[in-house]
């Protein structure tokens, strides 16, 4: 719990909806669908529109998305990768967008999800209703409703 208050905590540099955007970048690196559905769910709470949320898998190319955003996007996927897929030239770019203090809440939102998409794929998670509805209806199809056990 003080994990996941010191990542979301509200004194951040970081607007609380893109660290969910964040959180869903990392987690869809993973495969975690738990925790995809949960941050799509979490960041229309945090105020990101529902045509953003659902454009997650074209950052790249969506005008959704500033540079910044995109960047800082790239990175969680890469940061999540097993191995590491961060390099020299991707942190540089992070650097011109982002100060020291909000690479390192990007890197906390990306490892704080690193143990929930693990949690969640090993011990099959059951999905809940709301997160099925969002995920399915922002994310494309997939079945939400279950684990990795399936």
């Amino acid at each position: 719990m003080q994990f996941n208050k010191a990542v979301f905590g509200p004194d951040g540099r970081l607007d609380l909806g893109l660290k969910r955007l964040i959180a869903n970048a990392a987690s869809a690196a993973a495969g975690c669908q738990y925790c995809r559905a949960h941050t799509a769910v979490s960041a229309g709470r945090h105020g990101v529109d529902d045509e953003k949320i659902a454009a997650m898998h074209e950052y790249t190319t969506s005008n959704l998305f500033d540079e910044s955003e995109r960047v800082a996007i790239e990175f969680a996927m890469a940061a999540a990768s097993v191995p590491n897929g961060v390099t020299d030239e991707l942190f540089s770019r992070l650097s011109e967008y982002w100060s020291e203090e909000e690479i390192v809440e990007i890197l906390g939102v990306v490892c704080m999800f690193g143990i929930f998409n693990r949690w969640n794929d090993s011990m099959a998670t059951p999905q809940e209703d709301e997160a099925i509805e969002v995920g399915t209806r922002l994310l494309g199809p997939s079945d939400w409703t279950i684990g990795k056990h399936g």
